[in-house]
């Protein structure tokens, strides 16, 4: 990414197994739990919120309500994003194995015929 437009990618990529395993523990080991936190203490926030909003005597506030609706789009986009963890993490664990075994079938079937393969 051009750092003209202030945005900026990382110069190295995880390639090796060992990065990759790296990769995935730090996802498992701090950003899913990191997470997994920020939603709880969203849900306990908004617990507040809500009740405190809500309808006394017959008289509420619109705003629980929409506090209500936000909170289902919140909830939803924590669940997202830690389903996008985990897909990572998975696919950092399985990268070397799928490269490998999809070289190994392009190989075969690219490689030319032997005249010892009959033997």
């Amino acid at each position: 990414m051009p750092i003209e437009l202030g945005v900026s990618a990382p110069r190295k990529l995880a390639s090796s197994p060992g990065e990759k395993r790296a990769a995935a523990r730090s996802i498992e080991d701090h950003i899913e739990p990191g997470t997994r936190a920020a939603g709880r203490w969203a849900d306990d926030e908004h617990v507040s919120a809500v009740r405190e909003f809500a309808a006394r005597d017959g008289h509420g506030w619109v705003t629980s309500a929409a506090l209500k609706k936000a909170h289902g789009a919140w909830a939803d986009q924590v669940r997202n994003l830690m389903d996008r963890l985990g897909a990572e993490k998975d696919a950092l664990r399985s990268g070397n194995a799928v490269l490998t075994s999809t070289d190994l079938a392009v190989g075969s079937a690219v490689r030319e015929r032997s005249s010892l393969d009959t033997f």
